[in-house]
């Protein structure tokens, strides 16, 4: 099991990186890019208020990155969800024995993206959801594919997506993402918020990370934000 070090060993996390964590993340943006992305019938939005979607999907760094870039999306927190409070902090998620995963909450503005927008750009864009508790070079339960669903509309749209890209094929192994009621969201330490913005240059991000946003301006160019 690996973990990402704390903000004093972040340069270190370059000799973390495998080569073979690159060509997959290109094999998978090549493939994604290739393929007609699928739309889900869910229900219209009830509200106009603003709403929340948690999701995990390997190092949060990359996976808020991502979601600050998709129009409608109104604030990204990185943080933990599905463990305990007294365990919800960095050094001890690292473990891979508390049961949180590495999650990102999203508010955003249902006027003007939809949950069923979020659903793809987490599953096409921002993580492998086939990648078993691991996400490229990190591994362990911490950096699982979850789907942390607030209400019975979330859960239902998350598995009829789930359904609809097996269905049509879109990745060649099993979709391995859990989708779990949320319990709580705890947010990350503060040197961990809005990292990639801040942290540009950092190999880690460069390697991993940046590749993802290009990939959303691209697909997605009626969601990608500046």
């Amino acid at each position: 099991m690996k973990k990402r070090p704390a903000p004093a060993a972040v340069s270190m996390r370059f000799a973390l990186v495998r080569r073979a964590a690159v060509g997959g993340f290109a094999v998978l943006t090549a493939l994604v890019l290739g393929r007609t992305v699928p739309a889900v019938a869910g229900a219209p939005q009830k509200t106009d208020a603003p709403q929340t979607a948690v999701f995990a999907g390997g190092c949060f760094w990359g996976v808020d990155g991502v979601f600050k870039h998709v129009k409608g999306v109104t604030r990204v927190i990185s943080g933990y969800a599905g463990g305990q409070a007294p365990t919800a902090h960095y050094e001890d998620v690292s473990t891979g024995t508390t049961g949180h995963a590495e999650s990102v909450e999203v508010t955003f503005d249902p006027t003007r993206v939809s949950y069923d927008d979020l659903l793809k750009v987490f599953f096409l864009v921002a993580h492998d959801p086939t990648e078993l508790n691991r996400q490229g070079p990190d591994e362990g339960t911490q950096y699982r594919s979850a789907i942390f669903f607030t209400d019975a509309e979330q859960r239902k749209l998350a598995h009829d997506y789930i359904a609809k890209l097996a269905r049509d094929k879109v990745y060649p192994d099993p979709i391995v993402t859990q989708v779990v009621p949320l319990s709580t969201f705890y947010p990350a330490e503060g040197y961990h918020q809005n990292f990639l913005e801040r942290h540009p240059d950092n190999p880690y991000i460069v390697i991993n990370d940046l590749p993802k946003i290009e990939a959303l301006r691209e697909k997605f160019p009626e969601l990608y934000q500046p």
